[in-house]
């Protein structure tokens, strides 16, 4: 009898290790994912949001170069005109530079000229279609850029308002860039202009201004209502002790980019 229950306690112990053997291999229990939604972490979602902008920004981008290169074809020579010239100003033998020297120099007293304020006007007029130019700023602290009626007044104190025949942005301070309306509006800028294009489409009355390296919008007049000669406009402003000595510089426009 006991050789009996010995064999059956055996039998119990290698029926154990067997169920117990069967369960190490059996399959993990599976689910059913389908329904389950996995969102990003807000990381991806500034990643996309970032590529999103960027996408967009290029496309911008490349619509405003794309403009720009069809306002090149609408460039002119435009050259300084020493009779409208404060004699504070020296400009270059080529009359595309100017800037503002300490030296007041003996030049009649013409009517064309500017006096006391230190600017000058292009030679060329434009009464119809449509024209641009580009002129360096670099270096300079402070400049006036723009169109004007050739009908405004020169001499005395100047009011830059389009009320007044000008069509004018600013730099004053080093950096305070404004637009020259009937109520100044100031302008935040992203990058600071090296060259400045200016573009004029008379019969549509847009005076527009562009940062010609980032390809940038920098303020458009609209709405204008043109009837008179426009001249280009130039101030590199006061001399400030040589801190604003740089010049304007009236640049070539590449047509071919």
């Amino acid at each position: 009898l006991s050789s009996e229950v010995e064999q059956l306690s055996r039998s119990k112990d290698h029926l154990h290790l067997l169920q117990h053997f069967c369960s190490l291999n059996a399959p993990p229990a599976t689910k059913d994912w389908t329904e389950v939604m996995v969102r990003p972490s807000s990381y991806e979602e500034t990643v996309l949001s970032a590529v999103a902008q960027l996408e967009d920004t290029l496309s911008d981008k490349i619509k405003m170069m794309k403009k720009m290169k069809i306002m090149h074809q609408f460039a002119v020579d435009v050259t300084l005109d020493p009779l409208t010239a404060n004699p504070h100003l020296v400009l270059s033998d080529d009359e595309k530079q100017v800037y503002c020297s300490d030296v007041w120099k003996k030049l009649p007293d013409n009517k064309e000229r500017f006096s006391p304020c230190v600017c000058v006007l292009g030679k060329q007029s434009f009464s119809s279609g449509r024209f641009y130019f580009e002129v360096q700023v670099k270096g300079k602290t402070e400049w006036t850029l723009g169109v004007v009626k050739e009908s405004i007044n020169r001499k005395g104190d100047i009011t830059l308002t389009p009320k007044n025949g000008y069509w004018t942005v600013i730099l004053r301070d080093g950096n305070v860039y404004k637009a020259c309306e009937d109520h100044p509006v100031i302008l935040h800028l992203k990058c600071v202009p090296e060259k400045v294009g200016v573009f004029v489409d008379y019969e549509e009355g847009v005076v527009s201004f562009y940062d010609v390296d980032a390809a940038a919008l920098i303020y458009s007049f609209t709405h204008c209502c043109f009837t008179h000669k426009l001249h280009p406009y130039f101030s590199p402003f006061n001399n400030d002790g040589g801190k604003n000595s740089a010049p304007l510089i009236i640049c070539p426009v590449n047509q071919s980019e």
